[in-house]
């Protein structure tokens, strides 16, 4: 499969940013906003495939010593075929002084794992909906 990998997504992108964090179950919000987020962001990575956006993911960073990794996503149909494996890597490639945190679906601990992240044992979140994300696992 041939993909091609950008920084930048033209304005028409946004909706399926939105729509796709939305059918993976992951948040999401109105595409102004995510084009915004991702913007702000220290590194934008966007996978295409035939000219057609299948997966993204971003990371917040200092750009010397810390990062974050959010918004990993592949639309389904193209689930399973490493394309989370190359945002990932594109990431951390980006920022390789970096130490990176984030937080992941409960039951997908096991990608990143392979991508060697280790589960912290001091995280903690303050979350707005926050009854919502312990219902969904994320907190305790």
């Amino acid at each position: 499969m041939e993909i091609e990998i950008k920084h930048e997504l033209p304005d028409s992108g946004w909706q399926i940013v939105a729509q796709t964090l939305k059918e993976v179950g992951m948040a999401f919000y109105e595409p102004h906003v995510h084009k915004k987020a991702f913007e702000n962001s220290h590194t934008s990575i966007f996978v295409f495939h035939s000219g057609r956006l299948i997966g993204f993911g971003r990371a917040i960073s200092d750009g010397v010593y810390q990062a974050a990794i959010y918004d990993v996503a592949v639309i389904p149909e193209f689930q399973g075929r490493g394309i989370g494996t190359i945002i990932v890597k594109n990431i951390l490639s980006n920022l390789p002084s970096c130490n990176f945190i984030l937080y992941t679906m409960p039951g997908k601990e096991d990608f990143y794992r392979k991508l060697g992240f280790r589960k912290m044992k001091t995280g903690m979140a303050s979350f707005r909906k926050a009854d919502n994300m312990t219902l969904r696992g994320f907190t305790e």
